[in-house]
């Protein structure tokens, strides 16, 4: 068409007033011509309003055309709604809406809302929907919800279809009590309980998952599992792949691996009956993830490498999560070795994979190779951060590097970075281990001038090192420091009610009351360990046969479909391990302060040997509802088996089943010290392998138990091989492994390899200690004698005729 003259209008406007209905049109193709032309060029400005006809359909036909800038529209828009013989109608305004949606305009929407409001207009719901989905997909959830409440002024119900949206929004802006409210009502109103609410629909999959992941991440368990049943339980809804992988994460991060892998399971059939449902990569990182989290770190790997062969290729997030699996379960050979495939591949490894391996390192006692390792850090590029260094600086203070620890912390300081709370509370806690509380408290000064807050970690710590020194004159000292007004106070506070407690213990149990009660004792462990596999002549049990009989070899994941048949006929959630090993201070706030506060008094108690009043303690905080986690349980049996209370550390690790608690390795180093006191370190290989089958793993500290238990039974092949073991798994022998071995040897006459073994602990670069010192003594002592009796057997041969 060809471009308005300057008299357009004029024509337009001639046209338009005729009677004609062709000379109209033609007059209204001109006005808008005219209008299109005038906003593209000046805006509003130039614009005469008693010259231009305003009416709906004019309005409607200059907010459609394309060729117009959205902001030209919106001009227009007011300069409409300032003309006092126009008001603006429902369609213009959901025109508008539309425009502004479609073109990112949101942050006129309000302005918009309140100028319909004042017209009297309302819009229909789907308007409200429409607005309601694009400040969602924003992430403006404040908006969106800021729609519900005009909707509500306005009096407009909600169509079914918006509850989704409603939901979303809800449950991005963490109001998740109100959209499990929606949820449940609207779950109520599909089956026409609500005689008002009759033909609803159930909830999309898109609501249903956005919820389910607001209650995973708000730890909200009941409420998650309540959500799963009644969906579950409704026909016609049906999870999607995303809904499955969710859930599948959830169950298992909360211990429930056995409904992960029924939910895998679920998933494969549905594939193979319609094509649809396939566990996509998202799926199978799921699955890897819920088996490192529960301590099934060998099966992870094994999955990872069926991963690589059934058609989906490992994310950065696959390699992640498995090499702080193998890191936390100190099988470094295979951290290493993924760590490698990553780089291959194209990954650039980032600062959470670096301190994950430096972690796994200096836990493995490979302390150079730690150290070479963040040189190559630095080299790739990748930033080091806070934590980065507080690794190194713990690594470097438990490896017998303190003096290098502590000058990388002060050289840290000097520069003013990558220190933090963190940092000072491991420092601190360094000196109250070395008995330097006044170097200590000057740090918790220091702490405070430099804007950081003192947590309930370091306190404890001060606490403990107090204790052990009579220093409770230093309490007021420290709280003059102190910025958090009632963090050290409610200490304070808490051990004064502890004191009384402990003078006039509630009564809440019968008398004669065993605080642990009696299963047995361990001869009962010793029997359920020992006992042969029944069922089968190689030691597999029906249950296992069966599962791998239904597993289709043809499969491109034999080996989880063979872990999801196993769920089926066993409850594999039974048989759960930690892979964290239990901390004396959770640092959960208010949820854990209570028990932080047992684990600390109990350290405490213990560590003076009074284990009457840490049992006293025990059973105050037990009677009262707080709940033990297995640094307390641990804390306890600990000291019955240095005791020589066998049975009564038995009855602790009962109970701790029974309180599904998850054993850790310190639990199983536990038993396997009260083994070898009882001298049955032969039943140490079968205590390993339950530990094995349960998703256990060998640190440092239990290869060091086995190797003493089965070395002091006589048992030292065995404790060779063990420690042959430990090499080739990724782990360096420390002092303490080296003095085992070493005393072993020579305390059964093998002089040579006791001598052997000292070598090899200088060439590897360990430093010896006071008992090595010991140790030592004993062995040139054990060589003196034999030398002598070398040489009267010599002599006596010289004197025989």
């Amino acid at each position: 068409m060809e471009t308005p003259k300057p008299n357009t209008l004029h024509h337009a406007r001639t046209h338009l007033s005729t009677s004609s209905s062709s000379s109209y049109q033609m007059g209204n193709i001109l006005l808008v011509a005219y209008l299109t032309k005038t906003l593209s060029e000046s805006g509003t400005r130039n614009l005469d309003p008693d010259s231009i006809p305003l009416s709906e359909s004019l309005v409607l036909q200059i907010l459609r055309k394309n060729s117009l800038d959205s902001s030209k529209k919106i001009d227009f828009f007011r300069w409409c709604s300032l003309r006092h013989i126009y008001k603006h109608s429902m369609s213009t305004y959901s025109q508008m809406f539309s425009t502004l949606c479609r073109s990112g305009y949101l942050e006129e929407v309000p302005d918009l809302l309140n100028s319909m409001k004042n017209d009297g207009v309302v819009v229909r719901s789907e308007t409200f929907k429409l607005l309601l989905d694009a400040f969602i997909l924003s992430g403006n959830f404040d908006a969106a919800l800021d729609i519900l409440d005009h909707m509500e002024e306005l009096g407009t119900n909600p169509n079914p279809h918006m509850y989704d949206s409603i939901i979303v929004a809800l449950a991005k802006k963490t109001q998740v009590g109100l959209a499990l409210s929606i949820m449940f009502k609207l779950l109520e109103a599909s089956d026409g309980n609500e005689g008002n609410a009759v033909g609803v629909s159930l909830p999309s999959s898109i609501a249903c998952n956005a919820l389910l992941v607001a209650l995973r991440n708000g730890q909200m368990k009941v409420e998650f599992k309540t959500v799963f049943a009644k969906l579950r339980g409704k026909r016609g809804f049906e999870l999607n792949t995303w809904g499955y992988n969710i859930c599948i994460h959830a169950f298992g991060c909360w211990g429930d691996l056995t409904t992960s892998l029924r939910l895998f399971k679920e998933m494969k059939e549905k594939s193979l009956a319609s094509g649809s449902m396939d566990p996509d990569l998202c799926t199978y990182n799921s699955l890897i993830h819920v088996l490192c989290l529960v301590g099934k770190v060998k099966d992870a790997v094994i999955v990872y490498e069926e991963l690589k062969v059934s058609g989906h290729e490992p994310d950065a997030f696959t390699y992640r999560i498995l090499i702080q699996g193998c890191c936390k379960s100190y099988q470094m050979e295979d951290a290493t070795k993924i760590f490698s495939e990553m780089q291959y591949n194209g990954f650039l490894p980032d600062t959470l994979v670096y301190n994950s391996l430096l972690d796994g390192m200096f836990k493995a006692r490979k302390v150079m190779e730690a150290c070479q390792l963040f040189e190559k850090m630095a080299q790739d590029g990748v930033r080091a951060s806070s934590w980065t260094y507080n690794i190194l600086i713990d690594g470097l203070c438990k490896n017998g590097r303190a003096e290098a620890g502590y000058n990388l912390f002060c050289g840290l300081k000097k520069k003013g970075q990558f220190v933090d709370a963190v940092t000072y509370s491991i420092v601190v806690l360094l000196l109250c281990r070395k008995g330097h509380l006044e170097e200590a408290l000057l740090l918790v000064e220091e702490v405070e001038e430099r804007g950081f807050v003192v947590d309930l970690i370091t306190i404890t710590s001060l606490l403990i090192a107090f204790h052990k020194q009579g220093r409770w004159d230093c309490t007021e000292r420290l709280m003059k420091h102190i910025r958090d007004v009632n963090l050290l106070p409610n200490v304070l506070k808490w051990r004064a009610d502890m004191e009384a407690s402990l003078k006039n213990p509630p009564r809440r149990r019968e008398d004669y009351t065993p605080l642990f009660p009696s299963t047995g004792g361990l001869q009962e462990i010793m029997s359920s360990i020992s006992s042969p596999k029944s069922g089968s002549d190689d030691g597999a049990t029906e249950d296992e046969k069966r599962s791998s009989a239904d597993t289709d070899q043809w499969s491109s994941s034999p080996y989880m479909d063979h872990l999801a048949n196993q769920a089926i006929s066993i409850d594999l959630s039974s048989q759960l391990f930690s892979l964290a090993r239990g901390q004396r201070v959770q640092a959960k706030g208010a949820g854990s302060f209570d028990i932080d506060m047992v684990n600390t008094f109990l350290s405490i108690f213990l560590a003076k040997g009074k284990l009457s009043l840490a049992c006293k303690l025990f059973e105050i905080f037990t009677d009262m509802g707080v709940d033990p986690v297995s640094y307390t349980y641990n804390s306890i049996m600990s000291s019955f088996v240095k005791k020589g209370y066998f049975n009564k550390a038995w009855d602790v690790f009962n109970e701790m089943g029974e309180k599904v608690c998850p054993p850790d390795i310190a639990t199983y180093n536990l038993v396997i010290q009260g083994l070898g006191k009882m001298g049955r370190a032969d039943l140490a290989s079968s205590v390993l392998d339950k530990l094995m089958k349960q998703g256990g793993y060998l640190d440092i500290v239990m290869y060091n138990t086995l190797i003493d238990a089965l070395g002091k039974a006589g048992r030292i092949d065995e404790a060779n091989n063990l420690f042959e073991q430990m090499k080739t798994s990724g782990l360096n022998p420390d002092v303490v492994t080296y003095n085992i071995m070493i005393e072993v040897h020579s305390k059964t006459g093998r002089l040579k390899d006791a001598y052997k073994f000292l070598k090899m602990m200088l060439d590897a670069g360990c430093l010896p200690n006071h008992v090595t010192d010991t140790t030592l003594d004993f062995l040139a002592k054990e060589i003196e004698k034999l030398r002598y009796q070398k040489a009267s057997i010599m002599r006596q041969k010289d004197d025989s005729p």
